[in-house]
Formats: structure tokens, sequence, C-alpha cells
């Protein structure tokens, strides 16, 4: 009989100890998730401002010649990420594509334009740097006559730049909130896991143990429990960052192994450092309770 219940003992003792490495390794994989987010925040700020740039059309007159001179001046800038000319031709395809309309069936000649379109680096891609490059492109035409028009989507641009900096700052928030919640689950595990010794740490203390010495062993299971779950949750992070890379390559790079080394450490210290803090703390309120309260 003793040695069913003591089987059955262990059986809870492993379950329980288990069930409390699954928890604090989902909420840490939930927490180095969101600091990844973080960690690329520049990345996806920059990924999408650099899909912004605008288009300079084009007068008829010009030469092949100078059309190439005009693009190796942008893309020996600063500002440029890339250009691209969109012929007379090219603009009247894309017209058709994108419209379904052939002018064709009204005009006997192509009333389209030939341009360059530019793509900005991201540290360029607002309205103030945009109205500087302007100047300089008209400033550089002055006497050429080359450059009918140079165009860009101001509402767009304000738009990208409003909502990427709510985006930072929501994303941050939010952050800092869950770490608040994490701390707070992970807390309340442990102390659940110190709850069901309480009994055992009133019977050390009873027969003269020193604080340190009741502490120490629960203060050490509690720091393996974070270590296995900081691991478990390092496993799971690599095969959704593998996973977001192989969806999004342009804006998430394995090659950024200081990012990630730097986030799966992370997990690590925090892992070992809750579970170190919430052990201690919960081991002190059971060395400190009165004897009566032990039952509730």
């Amino acid at each position: 009989m003793a040695g069913k219940e003591e089987k059955y003992t262990r059986r809870r003792l492993r379950s329980s100890y288990i069930t409390t490495v699954i928890s604090i390794s989902l909420v840490l994989f939930m927490l180095g998730l969101m600091s990844f987010l973080i960690l690329n925040t520049r990345n996806l700020s920059n990924y999408v401002k650099e899909n912004i740039g605008f288009s300079i059309y084009l007068n008829d007159e010009v030469k092949e010649v100078d059309i190439v001179r005009i693009q190796k001046i942008i893309d020996a800038s600063d500002f440029a990420k890339e250009s691209k000319v969109v012929t007379k031709d090219e603009a009247a395809k894309q017209w058709l594509e994108e419209t379904g309309e052939d002018f064709y069936d009204v005009l006997d000649f192509n009333p389209l334009p030939g341009s360059i379109d530019v793509k900005l680096k991201a540290e360029y891609a607002n309205l103030d740097s945009i109205e500087v490059i302007k100047k300089q492109l008209y400033a550089y035409d002055q006497g050429k006559n080359q450059i009918r028009e140079i165009d860009y989507q101001e509402d767009l641009i304000a738009n990208v730049q409003n909502n990427v900096n709510k985006i930072s700052l929501f994303i941050l928030a939010f952050s800092a909130l869950l770490f608040i919640i994490s701390f707070a689950l992970i807390n309340n595990t442990i102390r659940l896991s110190v709850y069901s010794k309480r009994f055992n740490i009133k019977t050390m203390k009873l027969v003269g143990a020193t604080r340190g010495f009741i502490r120490r062993p629960f203060i050490f299971n509690g720091v393996l429990q974070g270590v296995y779950s900081a691991m478990i949750a390092i496993l799971l992070l690599s095969a959704v960052i593998y996973y977001l890379h192989e969806e999004f390559k342009e804006i998430i790079s394995l090659e950024q192994l200081d990012i990630i080394g730097l986030l799966f450490l992370m997990v690590l210290v925090m892992g070992v450092l809750i579970t170190w803090i919430s052990t201690y703390f919960s081991v002190n309120k059971y060395l400190n309770i009165k004897e009566d309260k032990l039952y509730f």
C-alpha cells in the first residue's frame, strides 16, 4: 500500500514538474516572439519605407544616352536604393494591364511619357527629403529641358510615416504589457509549485534547518525549470523564425546572427531570472507564514 502511494506521489510530482516547465516555456516563447518583433521593427520599417519612391517623367525629345546619364547620376546618389527606366512603350503596356483600356483605339500616338522610377533608401523616405531631392534634380535639369515632371504620392508617404510611428509605439507598449503579464504568469506557476511543498518547508524549519539551507534546493530546482523552459522556448522560436524567414525573406534574415543570438540569450536569462526571483519570494512566504495559515 505504501509503495503504491509512493509511486502515486512521484507520478504527481513528475506531472506537476512537467506542467510547470511547459507553462513557463510557452510564456517565454510568447515573450521571445514579441522581443523578436521589436528587434526587427527597424527592418520592417525600412522595408516599408524603401518601397516608397517617385517618378521622373521625361520629355519625348530626350535621347537614350541622356536618359542613361540621368539614371547613373541617380544611382550614384546617396538617396536612391534603386532606379528603373520605363520607356514610352512599357508605360503604354502598363496602362493597358492596369486599366484594360487601349488609347490607340482613340489616338494614333502614345501620349504617355517615358520615366525613371526611383525607390528611396529608408532614411530619405519622407516628405522633407523628397522635396530637397526634387529641387536638386530640377536644378540639374535647368537649361537642358529633359525632365517634364517629378511626381510622388504625398498623402501615401505622409500616411506611411504616421503609421510606422504608431505601429512602433504600439509594439513597444504591448511588449511592456506582455512582459508584466509573463512575469505574473510565471510567478503564479512557481508559487503553485512551491505551495504544494509548503508543509515540507515548515517541517524543515521546525527541525532546525536554516532559511538558506531550506531555500537552496527550491531555488536550484526553480532555476533548473527556468533553464529547461528556456531551451524549449528557444527551440520553438527557432522553428518560427525559420518559417518567417522562408515567408518574408526581404524583412527577416537568418544572417542577423547577432540579433538571433541576443534574443536566445535574453530568453535564457529571463527564464532563469524570473524563476529565481519567484522561487525566492515564494519560499520566503512559507518560511514566514504562521502554522495555522498553511491550511488556507
